[in-house]
C-alpha cells in the first residue's frame, strides 16, 4: 500500500468514528518526530502495539480485501498466563461496503464483535474439525448479546447497530459491511496480531509500505523501523 492512501485512511477513519463519538486517545495524533522524541515515555503503548493498524492483507486490493483498526488497549500475555492482571484488550475497526475480512481463528483470543454504528456486520461462520482446522462441514454455537444461537457450517449472521457476538478459539470467521461501512468495537482476551491469527488462506496480516510520502502517523507495523 502506498503511504499516501495510508493517510488519507487513517483520515477518513478518523472522521468516521468521530462521527459516532469516538475520540482516539492523545497518542494517536503524535506526529512521527514526536512519537521518536516521547518513545521512552510510550514504551507500554509500543510494547503493546497500540495504535494505527491497516491491512490490505498483503494482497494489494484493500477496498477489496482489507481493513482499519485502531487498538486502543491490550494486556500483557503473562497476566493472561497467570490467570491475573491486565488480561483483556480493546480495539475499533472499520469494515468497508463489500470489504472482506477473509476467513480466519484465534488459537487464544476469545473476542467480541460489536456493530458500533453504521450498517449492517455480516460475519460468515463454519467450526473446527477435531484438531481446530477449518471444516467446511461443521457448524457450532456463538452467543449473540449473551443468547444462544447455533450456526450451520457457512451461515451468514448479521449484526445491525447494537447487537453483536461472542466469538471463542476456533469459531472461524469472515465478515464484511452490507450496503454501507461499519464500525466495529472489539473486545478481547490479550490480542496479539503477530502469531494468533490462523488464515484459512496463506495470506499476510499486515501492509507492505510503499514511502511516497511522510507518514502522517506510525502504524504499529512502523514501531520496530522507526522507534
Amino acid at each position: 500500500m502506498k503511504r499516501s492512501r495510508i493517510n488519507d485512511i487513517i483520515v477518513q477513519s478518523d472522521e468516521m468514528m468521530r462521527s459516532f463519538g469516538f475520540v482516539m486517545p492523545p497518542f494517536a495524533y503524535w506526529s512521527p518526530d514526536e512519537f521518536k522524541a516521547r518513545k521512552d515515555d510510550a514504551k507500554n503503548v509500543i510494547s503493546a502495539r497500540c495504535g494505527w493498524d491497516i491491512t490490505d492483507y498483503g494482497a494489494g486490493k484493500y477496498d477489496e480485501m482489507g481493513l482499519f483498526l485502531f487498538t486502543l488497549r491490550n494486556g500483557r500475555l503473562a497476566d493472561l498466563q497467570r490467570g491475573g492482571g491486565m488480561c483483556y484488550a480493546e480495539k475499533l475497526l472499520i469494515s468497508k461496503q463489500d470489504q472482506l475480512s477473509p476467513m480466519h481463528t484465534h488459537a487464544l483470543k476469545a473476542e467480541d464483535i460489536i456493530n458500533r454504528g453504521g450498517a449492517t456486520l455480516v460475519i460468515e461462520l463454519f467450526g473446527s474439525d477435531a484438531n481446530g482446522n477449518f471444516d467446511e462441514a461443521s457448524g457450532g454455537t456463538v452467543y449473540c448479546d449473551g443468547i444462544k444461537r447455533d450456526f450451520k457450517a457457512g451461515e451468514k449472521l448479521r449484526l445491525d447497530p447494537g447487537e453483536s457476538v461472542t466469538l471463542m478459539p476456533g469459531d472461524w470467521h469472515a465478515f464484511w459491511g452490507e450496503g454501507g461501512d461499519v464500525l466495529i468495537g472489539e473486545v478481547s482476551t490479550v490480542n496479539d496480531d503477530e502469531t494468533d491469527n490462523i488464515f484459512r488462506e496463506p495470506i499476510g496480516r499486515f501492509a507492505t509500505i510503499e514511502e511516497d510520502v511522510d507518514p502522517k502517523h506510525l502504524l504499529v507495523s512502523d514501531y520496530r523501523t522507526w522507534l
